[in-house]
């Protein structure tokens, strides 16, 4: 059986990547969830002048972590955290409890996850889809003080 496939790509664009820049943002949680990055990347990416490139984001922590998913309907997020919890539920007999039982569930969650991302920037937006968001996603029962390190290689309108 044979199947069509149809294909197009944009013409490529082809710059030098003179420019490094990085910052440091700090989020206060408010307990489990997913906070919204998406703003505070734009608003870093429009600061640094980028035109193309990649931003990339590191959360700094083993009990937290970064996505990209839907920002349309939030009964997906309320969905994926109780599949998070299913996978990793909090009463699951863990041997490591020293910070509460929270604790290596949460590790076990940010391991699911990932706590790098990377996002294209083109003609200096990034590149998301039109239902897509950058996410924090806290893992601990608690607030937290997180830290996300913020990094963009290419090139600037300051080139």
């Amino acid at each position: 059986m044979k199947s069509s496939k149809s294909f197009s790509r944009a013409a490529h664009c082809r710059t030098s990547a003179s420019t490094v820049a990085s910052s440091l943002l700090t989020v206060e949680t408010s307990g489990p969830g997913f906070v919204d990055l998406t703003r505070e990347i734009a608003s870093f990416v429009k600061e640094t002048g980028a035109t193309e490139g990649v931003v990339t984001l590191f959360v700094r922590h083993t009990s937290a972590s970064l996505t990209v998913q839907e920002n349309a309907d939030p009964s997906v997020l309320d969905d994926l955290t109780t599949a998070l919890d299913r996978l990793a539920p909090e009463h699951a007999g863990w041997t490591h409890d020293t910070e509460g039982p929270d604790d290596m569930p949460a590790h076990v969650k940010s391991l699911l996850t990932t706590t790098s991302l990377q996002v294209p920037i083109l003609e200096g937006k990034l590149a998301l889809g039109t239902w897509q968001a950058i996410y924090l996603i806290e893992h601990r029962l608690r607030p937290r003080r997180r830290e996300i390190v913020l990094q963009f290689i290419g090139a600037s309108g300051s080139n």
